[in-house]
């Protein structure tokens, strides 16, 4: 069977009564951490989140979601851009769509099916969890997973926050995952931001079971632990702004002595460095401008470094794997402090 067919599966019903339900505004939970051993056929994890330049949060307050429609989207020229990259470098990956994008470009996402990628869910306006209701926020996924999978066929059971708003606050949102039988989450990054991150969640890829008796895995992006701190690497902003030698250090890293995947992510207006220049604080010009022109360039050389996968593929391996091993002394005080910020 053909990476691209294993996807395609029959689309699930409407949730029943129970999954409709707003869950409490704080969970407690258990977490079940499955390490991958070391082996010299690492298999890394690829996403790319399928947003236009002007969707971003960087400009949020200067672009209203009302004029969307009215900008010049690069969205097309840009994905095509990025199928070319993976097909240069023999690449699958998990595509995190905006709803409003599945809604306005059907034939890009099922092209994008029809090449061998995953398709998840990046909600349907590109709006953090914190500026939302738990009912919001269910209806948000609810219509973005519809259009997704309305335009390709295929099952969505992946689902990315727009700017990794799953923090300690919004951790309520795991719980509406579950219910509406996503399988993944990759929204909690372990690191310290002014804007996002949990920056002592566990690192790697693990299951969470939570107290409806749902479980739900998580797909961390990439940190290299340094002393005390996470730093992220290979993806987005961090792909652009930190050096090249850098980048492939901590990869090696991650690799050799940590034995686990990294998990690159981007995004298509990266590989755009001509595009339209919107207005908004020197920190936000800063962090989307930057480096532009490096991208594809940079993604070229790390892709073809290694065998990267949809990200679900690597939850899959992991349910297949031997049974849950020990957490390790950073985990373990992880998980801790998790469960402290929830209770």
């Amino acid at each position: 069977m053909s990476l691209a067919a294993s996807f395609y599966t029959p689309l699930w019903p409407a949730g029943d009564a129970e999954a409709q339900k707003n869950p409490p505004a704080s969970i407690d939970f258990q977490e079940k951490l499955l390490p991958i051993k070391q082996r010299c056929d690492l298999v890394d994890g690829l996403s790319v989140d399928l947003e236009d330049y002007y969707h971003v949060e960087a400009f949020a307050e200067q672009i209203s979601r009302a004029r969307w429609s009215g900008l010049p989207s690069r969205i097309r020229k840009n994905t095509e851009r990025t199928l070319a990259l993976l097909e240069r470098t023999h690449c699958r990956a998990t595509f995190f769509v905006l709803g409003w994008v599945a809604e306005r470009e059907p034939g890009l996402v099922r092209e994008l099916a029809q090449a061998g990628h995953e398709l998840a869910c990046h909600s349907h306006l590109h709006r953090q969890l914190h500026r939302l209701t738990p009912s919001q926020f269910r209806d948000d996924i609810v219509r973005s997973r519809y259009a997704i999978e309305n335009a390709a066929g295929m099952k969505v059971v992946g689902f990315r926050a727009p700017s990794f708003s799953v923090t300690r606050n919004t951790l309520w949102a795991l719980e509406i995952l579950a219910e509406e039988r996503f399988e993944y989450d990759s929204s909690i990054f372990p690191i310290h931001h002014d804007l996002y991150g949990i920056p002592d969640a566990p690192r790697w890829v693990h299951q969470r079971r939570l107290p409806s008796g749902r479980a739900i895995w998580e797909v961390p992006p990439s940190t290299l632990r340094v002393g005390k701190v996470n730093v992220p690497v290979g993806g987005g902003g961090y792909l652009r702004l930190f050096p090249l030698w850098f980048t492939r250090w901590s990869i090696k890293t991650i690799h050799h002595q940590d034995g686990q995947p990294i998990i690159v992510y981007f995004h298509p207006w990266e590989l755009d460095p001509e595009q339209p220049r919107l207005e908004g604080s020197w920190k936000s010009r800063f962090r989307h401008y930057n480096g532009l022109a490096k991208t594809e360039g940079r993604l070229q050389e790390i892709l073809s470094q290694g065998t990267f996968d949809p990200l679900i593929n690597l939850v899959r391996r992991l349910e297949a794997s031997s049974p849950a091993q020990p957490l390790n002394r950073d985990d373990r005080a992880s998980t801790k402090e998790l469960d402290r910020a929830v209770s």
